[in-house]
């Protein structure tokens, strides 16, 4: 699985911050005047919502270098504060996930992919994600219902076609283990049978031989 930091995001996402007019002791005159200073309040560098998302997307660039320098913990650290100012970012909890997967992590991954899929459930790349971290949990059956919904919303989706069969491939390869199983027990269970009938027939024989 090729992973390639900060190509899955489809597109740059503002986050939205609610503007907060101050209690002033006189109004607007008229409605141009409160639109324009609406304006001025969101493009200024000042603004309490432009500073944290800017910080955040400030984050999530120096993880992104560190991740693809293999420095996956500092990466990691990096947008868990990135999370802290913009919770609901769904590219951060996918990109996540994924870097969880590289650490081995896979029971936290899990909980970040399902997020980024809450938070963005027509982004593809978020479900793909979602069903790696549930194949490396162990969950196929799980992982086919993830990888089918990528698809569905990107029906030429190379990446989550191919992990899709490596997905079947893992449910039918537990199928036929399961039934070899069974198989095998019966098996055991068999000769166990036959070895109490032939104990039998030699107790028969020795009470005969007495």
């Amino acid at each position: 699985m090729k992973i390639v930091w900060g190509k899955n995001v489809k597109a740059k996402r503002q986050p939205v911050v609610a503007s907060a007019k101050p209690d002033l002791p006189f109004g607007f005159e008229n409605d141009t005047e409160e639109d324009l200073y609406e304006e001025r309040a969101e493009a200024s560098p000042n603004s309490p919502g432009t500073k944290q998302a800017d910080t955040a997307e400030s984050l999530l660039s120096q993880g992104n270098k560190m991740a693809e320098e293999g420095k996956y913990h500092e990466a990691l650290s990096k947008w868990e504060a990135a999370l802290t100012l913009t919770p609901d970012n769904a590219v951060l909890h996918e990109q996540k996930a994924q870097i969880l997967l590289e650490l081995g992590d896979a029971w936290r991954a899990l909980g970040a992919a399902i997020r980024a899929t809450q938070l963005d459930p027509l982004w593809p790349e978020a479900w793909v994600t979602l069903g790696r971290t549930q194949l490396n949990f162990g969950e196929p059956d799980s992982a086919i219902v993830s990888f089918d919904k990528a698809l569905e919303i990107k029906p030429d989706y190379g990446d989550a076609k191919a992990d899709r069969g490596t997905a079947v491939r893992l449910v039918k390869k537990r199928g036929q283990l399961h039934k070899s199983g069974l198989n095998a027990n019966k098996r055991r269970f068999t000769v166990g049978e036959n070895s109490e009938k032939g104990t039998e027939s030699e107790e028969k024989w020795e009470e005969t031989v007495v």
